[in-house]
């Protein structure tokens, strides 16, 4: 292992106001680190004053990942080699989970560097925590097709293997699309499937409740354009 220097992994905000979530420690280091690997320049400045309002923060190196971490694993390779101390901030929660930052943690490790992942909120384990459903067996799928047909299909096949594996299935979708995944939920899932909803997680409008599809289909929710975590487990006796 590589002494002279270290990759730390560094998780942000859920919410803008949310700073009682974000650990003190991060400041500190914040501060060892010279180099800013960011899915989002400008938002992750904003975090960083937000954090630490005397940050000095054009004395870090920057370089953006959003859509480029195949192009800057060379660059990152680089600047291991010059022995500095690299942060890898994503746009909400933590690299490397429903985030940019596993190509640069899989370098890091080729090159024998210490990885460090540092606490705070990740908005998938926050959903499985709150959501009573297994959290022994649980398995994120990420964003679900786009199109009805594929759509449907996924559903009930994350549906099936749920019931087979007793496994939580966890998933989410564009903002201004939650409210055509619910409708379709709704329509394809059995009626005892349990369906948990988690959104703005740690903000003062946070909202989180399972219940069964069927008591769902009672409700009427509206999760337009509001960052949401969706949950599902088939309840079979």
């Amino acid at each position: 292992m590589n002494p002279l220097n270290t990759v730390y992994l560094v998780p942000s905000l859920l919410d803008e106001n949310a700073l009682e979530t974000i650990p003190v420690y991060i400041i500190d280091t914040i501060k060892n680190c010279q180099v800013i690997f960011a899915e989002n320049e400008r938002s992750t400045r904003r975090y960083l004053k937000k954090i630490y309002p005397e940050i000095s923060i054009d004395n870090f190196e920057w370089f953006t990942i959003h859509k480029k971490e195949n192009e800057q694993v060379g660059v990152f390779r680089e600047k291991i080699k010059e022995g500095k101390n690299i942060a890898i901030i994503s746009e909400a929660g933590c690299p490397g989970v429903a985030d940019p930052g596993q190509l640069l943690v899989k370098a890091a490790y080729e090159l024998n560097v210490r990885v460090r992942p540092l606490v705070g909120p990740s908005s998938v384990l926050l959903a499985l925590m709150a959501s009573g459903m297994s959290g022994q067996q649980f398995r994120f799928v990420g964003y679900l097709p786009i199109e009805l047909k594929e759509k449907t299909t996924r559903i009930r096949e994350l549906e099936d293997e749920s019931g087979r594996k007793k496994c939580t299935e966890i998933f989410i979708e564009t903002p201004y699309r939650n409210n055509q995944l619910i409708e379709t939920l709704l329509n394809v899932c059995r009626p005892s499937t349990l369906l948990c909803i988690a959104s703005e997680l740690t903000s003062k409008n946070e909202f989180i409740t399972t219940m069964s599809v069927l008591e769902w289909k009672k409700l009427k929710i509206d999760m337009h354009k509001k960052p949401a975590i969706f949950l599902l487990f088939a309840n079979i006796n």
